[in-house]
């Protein structure tokens, strides 16, 4: 079944029923879902297919593999070989027929040669494909693909269509197991992320724990050796695992790193930062309102599963090994469980308010994410995590990962706290409960955990601009001032 990547089938459509020439690049990681996306837009391209997947050789291996499955899509004798790639097209050119060719793995065939002599040489063929041909580019080397992006690359400013696919959000990943609670929902998606691949071999007539235990821990287990022999096999043989194991599932500063690590600020670290930001591993946040403070960034993993991983697994090998996978979730996770999901439904939150703005619902937002405050008077600082900033101010937003209704006593507490801290900012306050609330009738902007996943909710918004929508019924502008 085909689940989500709307916006990018109707781009590959676009693309493979147009009268034009087509250079498509598509990248993301490994088991992200690239080859099913292309697989499924296949249909709409009438002609002939050359599929074709790159592997670890030679150019020359490389070339010589590429060429059967030339001639097996065209159905002629795999006998046939070419000196070079310049001649291998010229070949299918003079088909004059519909071609689509898909490059799989291209960095593979890409590091075969020296650094842009392939690139190089792509550039030629793209320039000179006739209309009735197309090529995809696709791979799961994020940093190399995205080379074939810079300016000073030979295939800068070929490609017709660039989609980068990214993990699904909490939304989308909701759709693997639409049948389960919000609460559920949201645990599920708090520690597995939005993975297609995970997505699809997570069991959800079993408990999140048991999903844990299972497929998790025991060092031989699915998601443990995807994670281990797939999603770190190209970190661990550039950068020190070890920052991804201090960051774990905190908000760490470059100093915290550093300290960490026992090195001294040679610049490598910075480096390794980039790359690894650049790699779609981790990602720099900094508060809405201190945005050049470069002392209020913080580094975070940024996929769920990688950041459950180093927060519970990494490293405790001899631990699990003692005590088994069950015993091992009792002793070092089950207390801490809901702490760490609190904390990720504040991501949850922010991709909800990123939802409606990608919409359109919130034309007066002109950032959201976290707000830093300093209380000089209690000699003390800190974050709030949802916040939106528009232009006279700021509305703050406390997540709560509640299994019963939040009480109004609660809001008002909250309230009082958040007015002591930023009351000069402060231009409305609002909850978001993944149980909902026990009241109806209040100032706060409401959203509730049925909010988060309604299509409803999250077509027509949480506000626009005459009024708020606190639970589904409209309120004017006035009535919440």
């Amino acid at each position: 079944m085909f689940i989500g990547r709307e916006k990018e089938l109707k781009e590959l459509k676009e693309e493979l029923t147009s009268k034009r020439k087509s250079a498509i690049l598509i990248y993301g990681k490994r088991r992200i879902g690239k080859s099913t996306l292309i697989s499924q837009s296949l249909k709409f391209f009438d002609g002939i297919i050359i599929n074709h997947l790159f592997v670890k050789s030679s150019f020359e291996g490389n070339l010589a593999l590429l060429t059967r499955s030339v001639m097996t899509a065209l159905d002629l004798p795999q006998s046939v070989s070419f000196y070079n790639l310049f001649d291998l097209f010229e070949f299918i050119k003079s088909q004059s027929k519909k071609i689509l060719i898909i490059f799989d793995e291209y960095q593979y065939f890409k590091a075969s040669l020296k650094e842009g002599e392939l690139d190089s040489y792509l550039q030629h063929i793209i320039d000179s494909l006739p209309d009735n041909m197309k090529i995809i580019f696709c791979g799961s080397y994020i940093s190399v693909m995205k080379e074939l992006l810079q300016e000073e690359n030979p295939l800068f400013g070929r490609f017709t269509k660039v989609i980068r696919l990214e993990e699904f959000d909490y939304f989308d990943a909701a759709k693997f197991y639409p049948d389960l609670s919000i609460r559920d929902k949201i645990r599920f998606y708090s520690v597995f992320g939005g993975s297609p691949y995970v997505l699809t071999n997570l069991d959800y007539k079993k408990s999140l724990e048991k999903n844990i235990s299972n497929l998790l821990i025991d060092q031989n287990s699915l998601l443990r050796s995807y994670i281990e022999n797939l999603m770190l096999k190209e970190i661990q043989k550039n950068y020190d695992v070890r920052i991804l194991e201090v960051i774990g599932n905190g908000k760490k500063k470059y100093s915290e790193i550093l300290n960490f690590l026992g090195s001294k600020d040679s610049g490598l670290l910075d480096k390794q930062l980039k790359n690894l930001i650049s790699m779609e591993t981790i990602t720099k946040l900094f508060p809405i309102n201190k945005s050049q403070d470069k002392k209020k960034q913080f580094y975070e993993i940024k996929d769920n599963l990688m950041r459950f991983y180093f927060t519970y697994i990494f490293a405790c090998d001899a631990l699990i090994y003692k005590f088994g996978q069950d015993e091992y979730f009792k002793k070092n996770i089950k207390a801490s469980l809901n702490t760490y999901l609190s904390y990720r439904f504040e991501g949850i939150v922010n991709q909800y308010f990123m939802r409606q703005c990608r919409k359109g619902n919130l034309p007066e937002v002109l950032d959201f994410g976290s707000f830093w405050y300093d209380d000089p008077k209690n000699n003390k600082n800190g974050q709030f995590d949802c916040v939106l900033k528009e232009t006279d101010g700021y509305d703050f937003f406390e997540a709560k990962f509640y299994e019963k209704p939040m009480s109004l006593e609660e809001c008002q507490k909250e309230e009082e706290q958040i007015k002591s801290l930023i009351s000069i900012h402060c231009k409305k306050i609002g909850f978001v409960s993944s149980a909902g609330f026990d009241f109806t009738d209040s100032d706060y902007i409401l959203i509730t955990g049925q909010d988060l996943y309604s299509l409803k909710s999250n077509t027509a918004g949480c506000f626009n601009n005459r009024g708020y929508l606190i639970n589904n019924i409209r309120v004017s502008q006035e009535t919440l001032s």
